[in-house]
């Protein structure tokens, strides 16, 4: 059964900085889509930052380049973390990790972390 632990949110004041990691577990590591996506309340659910594990592929979205970076533990596969700098009152959503065992980051996610609170503010 695959399982997606996250940790590190919390709150921040506005030009702060933030990491996020996640951990999972369930399914035979190598190359593998992972990624944060995030939702704000009344907000449509929006990819942050992608990779494909192994491969060292990585997609962010334009509202955070620059500014977050997605990497891979590469003493422990099966963790991904995402560190936010600059963050900015705007980025305060629920971010959720999600990952696709196999995938390349071409498809929809099958699994999907609980979810942590990430508030800015200004």
């Amino acid at each position: 059964q695959v399982h997606l632990e996250e940790s590190g949110g919390g709150s921040v004041q506005a030009g702060g900085s933030l990491r996020l990691s996640c951990t999972a577990s369930g399914y035979t590591y190598g190359r593998n889509c992972m990624g944060w996506l995030r939702q704000a309340p009344g907000k449509e659910r929006e990819e942050v930052a992608l990779i494909v594990t192994g491969a060292g592929r990585t997609y962010y979205a334009d509202s955070v380049k620059g500014r977050f970076t997605i990497s891979q533990d590469h003493n422990a596969e099966n963790t991904v973390y995402l560190q936010m700098n600059s963050l900015k009152p705007e980025d305060t959503a629920m971010y959720y990790c999600a990952a696709d065992p196999g995938g390349n980051c071409l498809s929809e996610f099958p699994y999907w972390g609980q979810g942590t609170q990430v508030t800015v503010s200004s």
